[in-house]
């Protein structure tokens, strides 16, 4: 018998008692099959880190973890289907900050309280902003100073793609266009790859979102990245000069994703799912496979996290008065 052979057969009752536990944790926790609802179109960043959780919460957390893209409203119908969940534990919301700190302050009637609606439990993940133009744009528009200039010569060239209107990547742009003397339209899509779609297909000159939804275009040819948002270079796209280096000093954004329960979970809910993204998100093929779509992989406690999302509440604000944007206009 081979020392390979010996150690497989050696193996069999660990592995039996591993499925076994997997089984025990789902029978005890009450159901079978749980959910992850992201509000955004499959194959962006939301929906990666999304799955990327999910594989790793299975059987442990659920004997299966499913993804559902509940996508429209610029995330809220996500938020709303969670709001209105079971709090058992078996749907579970991911979702970007701005659903939760910026649409607050734009929308008059906004159909869920963020803070009372939702059981905060971890982050996700953070990532940085970026403004990338397709084949619309000529090749002599190498930085966003270019491009305001080659936006002021024409109304139809000021236009730019957004994840949802009213998100940060929406702001981002439209501050952009008030430094530079021009006036930028947002054009909401489902998330960013679709926007991205459309500008790599010569519909769409511009687009503002998360840097890592770039990255397989950038790499093919099909668009370039003109700056990123963050405080320093992303690692990322480290050719890619930041607002700041270019002269936007004030203008520095990072977004997050998150993961909330819906309302009045338990704290045993809460802290049993936080093991679990803990667990998922520390994974080295989660990192890797999240870091190769710009994302970084990040876990808080839930305290950690409803600490953030009050303090974004508070920081846009005033951002949002000093733009004047109103969802419902």
């Amino acid at each position: 018998m081979t020392v390979s052979r010996r150690q497989a057969l050696a193996a069999v009752p660990a592995a039996g008692l591993l499925a076994a536990l997997g089984r025990s944790a789902w029978a005890q926790s009450g159901f079978e099959t749980a959910r992850i609802i992201t509000g955004f179109a499959a194959g962006g960043t939301a929906d990666v880190i999304s799955r990327r959780a999910a594989e790793k919460m299975q059987p442990g957390y659920a004997r299966t973890v499913l993804v559902e893209n509940r996508t429209g409203a610029g995330g809220q119908i996500a938020v709303q289907y969670v709001k209105a969940a079971a709090s058992d534990g078996a749907t579970v919301l991911q979702t970007p900050m701005s659903m939760l700190c910026i649409y607050p302050h734009i929308y008059k009637k906004l159909p869920y309280d963020p803070v009372a609606d939702l059981s905060p439990v971890s982050l996700g993940a953070v990532f940085d902003l970026a403004f990338g133009v397709g084949p619309m744009v000529p090749a002599s528009v190498k930085t966003v100073n270019d491009y305001l200039a080659w936006a002021k010569e024409s109304p139809k060239r000021g236009s730019f793609g957004v994840p949802a209107a009213g998100s940060i990547a929406h702001f981002m742009g439209v501050l952009l266009g008030r430094a530079g003397g021009v006036e930028l339209q947002q054009v909401p899509y489902r998330g960013t790859l679709p926007a991205i779609q459309e500008m790599v297909g010569g519909q769409l000159p511009a687009v503002c979102g998360p840097v890592g939804e770039f990255t397989q275009f950038v790499k093919a040819g099909k668009c370039r990245l003109l700056a990123t948002a963050g405080a320093r270079r992303s690692r990322f796209a480290p050719e890619v000069p930041t607002l700041v280096e270019q002269g936007f000093k004030d203008m520095v954004y990072r977004d997050w994703f998150a993961f909330y329960l819906p309302p009045r979970s338990s704290p045993e809910q809460v802290q049993r799912l936080h093991a679990a993204l803990a667990s998922a998100l520390a994974a080295p093929d989660v990192v890797a496979g999240l870091a190769a779509i710009g994302l970084e992989a990040q876990s808080s406690t839930p305290a950690e996290l409803a600490a953030m999302q009050r303090k974004e509440l508070e920081l846009w604000d005033p951002l949002v008065k000093t733009i004047g944007f109103t969802a419902d206009s």
